[in-house]
């Protein structure tokens, strides 16, 4: 087992991975920007390392800095939580390079499945269902109008490498396609360095429903059951529940033995999960993989009592899983919910403040709250705004939506606007309460909210 550990993130995700790595006797560093000198996961690690300045690309995603902090604090592994460098294949390279484990899956298998238009061809070979769309890239404009065509509006036009959201647009007649087209390519060349294209018919009215698996290098993989996505705002996820109140059990086997499936025929090795939609007729169809630990893994790790962290570090470690399939045990039901720091009512305008009088919801069987926040902190402008998140498990659904309630309830700072009375609007809502949503839900709940 790794005796050091360096976590290449910031926030929430990082306090979260010193904590699992304290519990394991492992040492850990933390790497900050100048604006997190003061943050909590320098405060909690047993080293912390300033990387750079503000901006992302002189810190957190500053792989040589980062690298240097590594060798010089003598860490043997870094952990990348979850966004900036933690679906960078150049990164887990160069970690091999300087024989630093990257905790993650190999960087062979990351260009594999970071490639959305590749993804996609290896699951139709592994008999995993896909959405009917585009055969591979589409190289151009008039290639773009042919598919469309062909598909029959609307369509999705989306980044090969895309993720988080980006470089995705919805088209819905011919005329559109140039301008999204363009838009989407524009985008995804800024976010991720890379303009290649692919289409898919757009699957309208469709949940979210994203199975979290678990590979080691000893050929075994498992599930851990499926989680709910659907609650969503401009493709960013909002809420997150699991199991899911839409699937049956019938639908939750082949679910997830498509996902196993998925994830042996990449060759998988480390946390990760196969994201599928799930249409009203009761097919479901694979969209993306996820190399990387999940902002919303604490549901499932309610649900399951898996200590999803632990697993990815013993994996990387060469330890094999710690539990068989037939080991994993669904229990009750779990809800998270996203604290942002940010306005519903000006448009989620991003709120970069200082907190003030903070009370965090912590009381309670069943209540979790990761979070990096304390009071006094000051919120910088430069990065996420998602300050909190909030986990709540009952003996059923109806038990975890009052505890949420509850826990939101006592959810109380000062010093900058949140979305928690947001999030407690959709708790009340009688559609969400009857399990009735989609990934359109928000969109049109939220013109009904502005008419009230």
């Amino acid at each position: 087992m790794f005796k050091k550990i360096l976590i290449a993130n910031r926030g929430e995700i990082a306090v979260r991975i010193i904590r699992a790595c304290r519990e394991m006797g492992i040492k850990t560093v933390a790497v900050f920007s100048e604006p997190d000198r003061e943050a909590l996961h320098t405060q909690l690690a047993d080293e912390a390392v300033c990387i750079g300045s503000a901006k992302a690309c002189d810190s957190y995603n500053n792989m040589a800095n980062i690298i240097t902090a590594a060798v010089e604090t003598e860490a043997e592994a870094i952990h990348p939580g979850f966004g900036f460098l933690s679906e960078n294949s150049t990164f887990a390279a160069m970690c091999e390079e300087c024989h630093i484990k990257f905790i993650g899956p190999s960087p062979s298998v990351i260009d594999l499945l970071g490639n959305k238009s590749n993804a996609r061809t290896m699951m139709i070979q592994a008999k995993v269902p896909v959405i009917p769309g585009s055969n591979g890239t589409v190289r151009d404009l008039d290639e773009a109008y042919n598919v469309a065509e062909s598909l029959g509006y609307p369509v999705m036009v989306k980044a090969s490498a895309g993720g988080g959201g980006k470089g995705i647009r919805i088209v819905r007649t011919k005329e559109e396609m140039k301008s999204a087209y363009e838009s989407a390519k524009s985008e995804t060349k800024a976010a991720f360095g890379d303009d290649t294209m692919y289409m898919e018919k757009m699957v309208e009215h469709a949940r979210h429903i994203e199975v979290q698996i678990l590979g080691d290098e000893h050929g075994n993989v498992i599930h851990l059951g499926e989680r709910d996505c659907s609650i969503q705002r401009k493709n960013q996820k909002v809420l997150e529940e699991a199991p899911s109140p839409a699937i049956s059990e019938d639908i939750r086997k082949k679910m997830c033995a498509a996902a196993v499936r998925a994830a042996k025929a990449a060759g998988y090795q480390s946390a990760g999960t196969i994201e599928f939609l799930y249409d009203k007729s009761g097919r479901f169809y694979f969209m993306e993989m996820n190399t990387r630990i999940q902002v919303e893994h604490p549901v499932t790790e309610m649900i399951t009592g898996v200590d999803i962290v632990k697993e990815q570090i013993r994996i990387a470690a060469g330890k094999k899983l710690s539990i068989k399939q037939k080991d994993v045990e669904i229990r009750g039901h779990a809800i998270e919910c996203r604290i942002n720091a940010e306005n519903p009512k000006k448009n989620f305008a991003p709120c970069p403040g200082t907190i003030k009088d903070l009370i965090l919801p912590t009381g309670g069987l069943g209540l979790r709250v990761d979070t990096a926040v304390y009071e006094d902190y000051v919120i910088p402008p430069f990065y996420d705004s998602m300050i909190a998140k909030v986990i709540v498990h009952g003996k059923d659904r109806k038990e975890a939506i009052a505890k949420m309630k509850r826990a939101l309830y006592e959810f109380n700072l000062s010093g900058i606007d949140t979305n928690i009375e947001f999030q407690d609007r959709i708790l009340h809502d009688r559609d969400y309460l009857k399990g009735e949503f989609d990934t359109s839900f928000l969109e049109r709940k939220l013109e009904l909210w502005k008419r009230e």
